[in-house]
């Protein structure tokens, strides 16, 4: 009579298939963010002369959504394969990828907390930059007058901060119709006038008249003294999105370490 030993140990359908639903969408969300970020370079003509994205001397928001879009895809990919065909390589690629990301994301809050002076200097150097190229990309014009909106403020430090533009600044050499104005996302919300109608010339001119004009005309707050004015009241809001998306990274390491535990127990229990 011959005795067979059967292995207890089996791979969990429950973990598997709740890490690949967990990576189908980062994969999705990836594809979708990839195609936006072409469809944007298309648009500005990026794709048929890549020389244009070395031109731009501010910040271009779709080299962030490509960025993300490839980050998402791949490790949605990795994910989503290896729970599938039970691969550990492509398993442990994912996981360590994650942690990876969860231990950055954590030293970039505690350094932020720890050297805001450092911080608010780069800040302001990169609006100040994106100030100087706010004509040269539509998408950066964007970004910056949504910023100028929804935070009602201009420029990094004051409107002032616009003369480092070529358009808006004040100097005689300067020939634009936009000299010593403001963007349109700076000015001040007239209440009689309709949302839905925007006077994209009302920044026009201000910095020519009296500063102590200027408030009833355009916000005078900077930016960067906005931002820091709008966490405080915000934290609660930040802190849990913070802990939403880390709750979710942990979520996701648990899901692919206890799938590699049962892989690995799996093919041990095939050795003997």
């Amino acid at each position: 009579m011959h005795y067979y030993r059967y292995s207890t140990a089996e791979v969990s359908c429950c973990y598997k298939y709740l890490l690949f639903s967990y990576n189908i969408i980062f994969w999705l969300s990836g594809v979708v963010l990839l195609a936006v970020g072409f469809w944007a370079w298309s648009e500005k003509g990026v794709l048929s002369d890549i020389t244009k994205v070395t031109r731009l001397h501010g910040f271009d928001p779709v080299w962030l959504v490509l960025v993300v879009g490839v980050v998402m895809f791949t490790l949605g990919f990795a994910g989503c394969v290896g729970a599938l065909r039970e691969n550990i390589c492509l398993l442990k690629f994912f996981c360590g990828a994650i942690v990876i990301i969860f231990f950055l994301e954590l030293a970039a809050a505690v350094l932020a907390f720890l050297f805001q002076d450092w911080v608010r200097e780069r800040v302001k150097e990169f609006f100040e930059n994106n100030v100087k190229a706010y004509r040269d990309d539509i998408d950066l014009q964007n970004l910056v007058d949504s910023l100028q909106k929804a935070n009602m403020c201009c420029g990094a430090r004051g409107p002032d901060d616009w003369d480092l533009n070529e358009y808006f600044n004040c100097t005689g050499i300067n020939n634009s119709r936009e000299k010593c104005g403001v963007p349109f996302s700076c000015c001040v919300a007239d209440p009689a006038q309709k949302q839905k109608v925007v006077n994209t010339q009302c920044g026009y001119d201000v910095r020519m008249k009296k500063s102590s004009e200027w408030s009833t005309l355009i916000y005078t707050k900077g930016c960067i003294d906005a931002l820091e004015a709008w966490l405080p009241r915000n934290i609660y809001i930040v802190a849990g999105l913070f802990i939403a998306i880390s709750l979710l990274q942990i979520f996701g390491i648990f899901l692919a370490r206890t799938l590699i535990s049962d892989i690995e127990a799996v093919k041990a229990g095939y050795r003997f």
